[in-house]
């Protein structure tokens, strides 16, 4: 951390959310001793924020590590923590900063990553014991922020200009369960937080949702958290659950499910699969496809599976990479077709939305009630709100035209 003093610096994070708002938190930090954030060119000083979460991932961070390794450069993220000789390999001269000296050195659990969007981060590691998983040695286990830290962080980036916080941790879900409260109690206290802001959940483990699912799919139904809830499955054969630890069975995914959209009809389900895990068989795969159209979730994260070091299952031979690569394809086109239904019963609803971001210029990103993801073809300011009729989508997003106020 002593590197960060009057120097220009360069940023690239890359991986969640959480890691995201690391990195914003760090620039902050280098800030308020002098720093000045300039293009990569300009830099004396190159910081990376780093993922590990998958092979292609991890070489892609190598690579990035190796680029800037002949100048000044600062490694942070999940790699200094489970693959140290990973980084001194690629540049042996790298300075590195653990995640947990971020928040140490910066006394927040949150920024605003982007105009109108606060990233709170609520815990970090995680309760579980996955098999294939390495942010879990990463990030080690559970430790969740206390509430009232998480209130008045809340707050203060609410008073930044955040209309949306993100709620996030390597598992939302298992929040508090370390001191002796719960991610429903917690939402309660950010509901009451005064503002016109609304908040997004962030990936839950249904394992750890089992234990809080009526409290938690109360919560969700005040009006300032979005309808959204991103539950990774992960495979929909108990036999490959069962191999990669998540403790769990395919009938609690669907119950959750099933419990959500009782209660909130309009709720949009995310979830994740892993595709040829070394213990997946044909049946196996076909389990995870009826899953999937079983539940239809409007968003879905397929990864192949990737072996990764230390993790328990890579004790296990790999899958053949032409299997892996046929079973991502199946299953992605399953999810579009499942995708392309939902978007198309959706044309032609007019719905109520909070403007988010701002990417091309002359639109705007919106999200209504169930965080759909709408782009307005107009330049309307973060935080407005306004009211749109669905006229198209493109899979992965809706378009909206703007209806005029009431008179």
């Amino acid at each position: 951390m002593n590197r960060l003093r009057n120097a220009t610096i360069y940023a690239e994070s890359y991986g969640c959310t959480y890691n995201h708002a690391d990195t914003e938190k760090l620039l902050l930090f280098a800030e308020s001793r002098g720093c000045r954030r300039v293009s990569a060119d300009e830099a004396e000083l190159i910081i990376i924020n780093t993922c590990t979460v998958v092979g292609s991932t991890e070489r892609a961070m190598l690579r990035r590590i190796r680029f800037f390794a002949d100048r000044p450069l600062i490694v942070t993220g999940c790699m200094p923590l489970v693959q140290m000789q990973a980084i001194r390999d690629a540049a042996p001269s790298a300075g590195v900063i653990v995640p947990a000296l971020i928040t140490d050195a910066c006394g927040r659990v949150g920024a605003v990553i982007q105009p109108g969007t606060g990233v709170l981060q609520v815990a970090s590691g995680c309760l579980g014991r996955c098999s294939y998983c390495i942010t879990r040695h990463a990030r080690g286990n559970l430790a969740s922020t206390s509430p009232g830290t998480l209130v008045l962080e809340a707050e203060r980036l609410v008073s930044e200009g955040a209309s949306e916080i993100q709620l996030t941790g390597q598992d939302v879900s298992s929040y508090g369960r370390d001191i002796g409260t719960t991610l429903p109690e917690l939402l309660g206290a950010l509901c009451d937080v005064p503002g016109d802001f609304r908040i997004r959940v962030g990936m839950m483990n249904p394992a750890t949702v089992l234990p809080v699912l009526d409290d938690l799919v109360a919560a969700f139904r005040h009006e300032k958290v979005f309808g959204f809830a991103h539950l990774p499955v992960q495979s929909g054969s108990d036999a490959v659950l069962a191999a990669m630890n998540r403790g769990y069975c395919a009938e609690d995914f669907c119950r959750i499910v099933e419990t959500f959209r009782t209660a909130l009809p309009r709720i949009r389900i995310s979830t994740d699969f892993i595709v040829g895990f070394p213990t997946e068989t044909d049946e196996d795969f076909a389990a995870s496809s009826d899953l999937l159209l079983r539940t239809r979730p409007t968003k879905v994260n397929i990864t192949r599976y990737s072996r990764r070091p230390g993790t328990g299952a890579d004790a296990f031979a790999d899958l053949p990479e032409r299997i892996r690569k046929e079973r991502s394809r199946a299953l992605t086109k399953t999810a579009h077709a499942v995708c392309d239904r939902a978007g198309d019963r959706m044309v032609g609803h007019e719905l109520d939305v909070l403007v988010t971001e701002t990417k091309v210029p002359g639109t705007c990103v919106a999200r209504d009630a169930s965080y759909n993801n709408i782009v307005i073809r107009e330049d309307l300011p973060i935080g407005s709100r306004c009211r749109v009729a669905i006229t198209e989508h493109r899979r992965h997003y809706l378009i909206g035209t703007r209806l005029p106020a009431p008179s």
